[in-house]
């Protein structure tokens, strides 16, 4: 076995336009139902504000899967901690053993949805945008901007996040980073009304964005909601759309921003909703004027999780890294 530290990962698995490319297949796999994928395993720490995911995904013809176990623990500032964590196993597909461990705290995680977001923009965002929302200020809300820099050019980021100290550390930092401007507002209403497109970052419990802020040539992405108990958007603003797009309509439905519209019924499963995987397929076509309104809705999917974990292998293997672990088979004898 194989056994690869966040160090090691972060040096040589950066977010860039590969890594991009190896998530966006991973889409057109799903939806050219290539992919096996079982629901999330999800248990919840509501004492501690926590929450620990299991996804997988095998993507037939590969030789190996990954397993992620992912926390969010979203106490954790004040602490002085991430968010998030966790490590990846990957698995033989020929003889189900263990091949490698991916001790990323975490990273590939992030690495993996930032991808998915600028995916999304990518087929559904205006071509030609000035001024980038964000809505929340942890690390997501870091990855989101520098992935999105890699599909799109703008000139200015709004950010506005319930802790004002974040926010303002945030804008300090990406305007450090990127070079461009940053503006902390007061509110989401600010960001949401004077944006081209807005991402959503945060473990929120209750809608942050109302419909009646939403204006044309606008795109969302909200990553946040991936429980049933997590909300970012007010299910108005889903049926205002005039493309909805999921990572995958089962999840969503279940755990994302679409749960919420199905359950008060401003959506049915009878109402047009695209997966992503439907445009990196180019089977449907993402955005088609200026003028429309489009909601990216992701909640996190096991084959974005193979995906990466099998790019990060490579990478790592072909620089001969890593802790090499013997693991030797005992055979019993009657």
């Amino acid at each position: 076995m194989l056994i690869y530290t966040e160090q090691e990962l972060k040096q040589y698995v950066p977010l860039n336009l590969e890594a991009i490319s190896i998530v966006e297949e991973g889409f057109t796999k799903l939806a050219k139902k290539e992919v096996e994928m079982p629901p999330i395993m999800r248990v919840d720490v509501h004492d501690q504000n926590g929450e620990v995911d299991v996804k997988t995904a095998y993507v037939k013809g590969k030789d190996m899967f990954a397993i992620k176990v992912s926390s969010g623990f979203f106490n954790n500032y004040k602490l002085g901690l991430p968010s998030g964590n966790g490590l990846m196993m990957l698995i033989s597909t020929q003889t189900g053993i263990p091949q490698s461990l991916l001790l990323d705290n975490g990273y590939l995680t992030e690495v993996r949805t930032a991808a998915a977001g600028a995916i999304a923009a990518k087929y559904l965002s205006r071509e030609n945008i000035a001024t980038v929302g964000v809505i929340g200020a942890g690390s997501q809300a870091r990855f989101q901007v520098r992935a999105l820099k890699l599909v799109r050019d703008f000139k200015k980021i709004l950010v506005y996040a319930r802790s004002t100290d974040r926010a303002k550390k945030y804008a300090e930092d990406m305007a450090a980073e990127i070079g461009i401007e940053v503006q902390v507002m007061d509110n989401a209403e600010q960001v949401v009304r004077n944006s081209d497109l807005v991402i959503t970052t945060t473990p929120s419990k209750e809608p942050i964005i109302k419909a009646e802020w939403l204006h044309p040539g606008l795109h969302i992405t909200a990553m946040g909601s991936d429980a049933e108990h997590k909300q970012e958007l007010e299910t108005e603003v889903l049926a205002r759309a005039d493309k909805l797009v999921c990572d995958t309509k089962a999840q969503c439905s279940r755990l994302g921003e679409l749960h919420h519209a199905l359950d008060s019924g401003v959506l049915t499963k009878e109402s047009s909703i695209i997966e992503l995987g439907q445009l990196t397929l180019k089977e449907l076509r993402g955005r088609e004027n200026d003028g429309e309104i489009t909601v990216c809705d992701l909640t996190g999917t096991g084959v974005q999780d193979t995906a990466i974990a099998l790019f990060a292998y490579n990478e790592m293997a072909k620089r001969n890294l890593g802790i090499k672990i013997e693991n030797k088979t005992l055979s019993l004898k009657n």
